[in-house]
């Protein structure tokens, strides 16, 4: 995959005292100042490349691409329903990419629709509330022997996926289906690390492997998120080759060159001075699932209780995903009016329905006070909200980046993946954490054993 050809592009004047003053701007020159301990932080992520951290190295596995093109296209063959059965990393990222590139109503179009490319619909059940189960179950139920369900967990003992599995396969096994045929096991290739390979071995499923040295969170460029993405009929060699492009950007040196580096080094600024919660709010219905992907890689990976050097250090940002405009008439008010101690993250599609502008607003007759709308198109409204919003922010003192994409496709995707996972690797350098480890969510699953009665674990007190 080549590394050429990025069009992301970061721009963070709106952070800086010369455009939003000095009490709550930075000083040009103070991420210079960071020099020395970027080029570190550099020199850490690479050396530490294709051996315990891997998600910089999944774009280059053509092999497993090669292999996941050709069981997404038997799938698409008989399959009427595609489910993912996950939880965290397994979910996000899958939910992230089948909401920014295919249509946005994908399953609710006719089977024969052309923006359904021939594709099933795609379901990713993140959740074991029961409700959501039975509810699902009610819309694919007389299509069961046509459902394919692909079971996403690393270590193969997930309770709560592990729990649907076990639902999924006494259904199919009571209702004539044959899990054999119908279900994907995407695990830990080692039979001794993973209870689901063991199972997928007996039980004869087909298998893909998670990389032993790529977190959840960082697995949507894995077999976790393409093998979704091309039963969706998404194109998965331009999601890797947009990957690539950002890994070759990312390994520079410098934030002049690097604007991963650049983003962990600006929010790692604001967080000492008090601004500790940073916003995601990209301009595209498209891109809202992003949201709640980078929020669980913000505070999974930067939320720590110990650092790397001193214990009891509870560190970490708190991301938040928001939305435009939605947001411009909800938590808007909150962004520009109130406490100081937020940076705002926009994305800027250039071309949101493509060249344009999409539909007109009106192609008839308004009424005189409504002229003013009627003259544009839906492209040109949703634009000038965006420069708005932005002008607004800036206006009122509040730091603002924008990162700016032509559109919203594979290889846009492909970037936006690896520059955040990039940005918060640079990031735990900066704060002085393991942003590779989750300590805390591991308690909450011992926990959950526990109350289940799992061997060898206990409740929580008082519970």
């Amino acid at each position: 995959m080549s590394g050429k050809g990025s069009v992301l592009r970061l721009d963070v004047d709106n952070v800086f005292q010369d455009r939003i003053g000095e009490t709550h701007g930075l000083p040009r020159g103070e991420v210079a100042n960071l020099k020395r301990r970027i080029k570190l932080c550099n020199r850490d992520i690479e050396g530490r490349r294709g051996k315990d951290v891997g998600f910089m190295e999944l774009p280059y596995d053509e092999a497993l691409a090669a292999r996941v093109k050709e069981k997404a296209g038997q799938l698409r063959g008989w399959c009427k329903n595609f489910v993912v059965l996950g939880i965290g990393g397994s979910a996000l990222g899958n939910i992230a990419t089948h909401g920014a590139l295919n249509h946005c109503f994908h399953n609710l179009l006719p089977a024969e629709h052309p923006a359904r490319n021939g594709a099933p619909r795609i379901f990713v059940l993140d959740n074991v509330d029961p409700a959501l189960l039975g509810d699902f179950f009610d819309v694919v139920g007389d299509e069961l022997e046509e459902t394919a369900f692909n079971v996403i967990t690393k270590s193969g003992s997930t309770a709560e996926t592990m729990s649907q599995f076990l639902h999924v396969r006494d259904r199919l096994r009571s209702r004539g289906g044959d899990p054999a045929r119908q279900i994907i096991a995407t695990t830990d290739p080692r039979p001794e690390k993973s209870l689901l390979r063991r199972i997928a071995q007996e039980d004869g499923y087909w298998t893909l492997p998670i990389p032993d040295n790529v977190g959840g969170r960082f697995s949507v460029l894995s077999a976790v998120g393409l093998l979704s993405a091309a039963v969706g009929g998404i194109d998965i060699d331009e999601l890797l080759a947009g990957a690539a492009a950002m890994d070759a950007r990312c390994r520079a040196q410098t934030t002049d060159e690097n604007p991963a580096a650049l983003y962990a080094a600006i929010l790692y600024l604001f967080y000492r001075r008090g601004k500790p919660i940073t916003v995601l709010m990209p301009y595209s219905a498209r891109l809202q699932r992003l949201g709640d992907w980078y929020c669980q890689l913000w505070a999974e990976s930067l939320g720590k209780r110990d650092g790397l050097e001193a214990e009891d250090v509870f560190v970490g940002p708190t991301p938040v995903a928001s939305v435009g405009v939605t947001d411009q008439h909800s938590v808007m008010q909150l962004y520009q009016d109130g406490k100081f101690d937020k940076v705002l993250t926009l994305v800027e599609v250039e071309e949101p329905a493509g060249p344009g502008g999409g539909p007109p607003i009106c192609e008839g007759q308004a009424e005189a006070e409504l002229a003013y709308l009627a003259a544009h198109t839906f492209g040109a409204l949703f634009g000038a909200e965006l420069t708005a919003t932005r002008c607004a922010l800036t206006d009122k003192q509040r730091p603002n980046m924008t990162i700016r994409l032509p559109r919203v496709g594979p290889r846009q995707m492909g970037e936006l993946f690896m520059f955040f996972e990039y940005a918060v690797s640079y990031s735990g350098c900066l704060y002085g954490v393991n942003t590779f480890d989750q300590p805390g969510v591991e308690l909450g699953k011992q926990y959950t054993y526990g109350l289940m009665g799992r061997e060898g674990y206990e409740p929580p007190a008082g519970a």
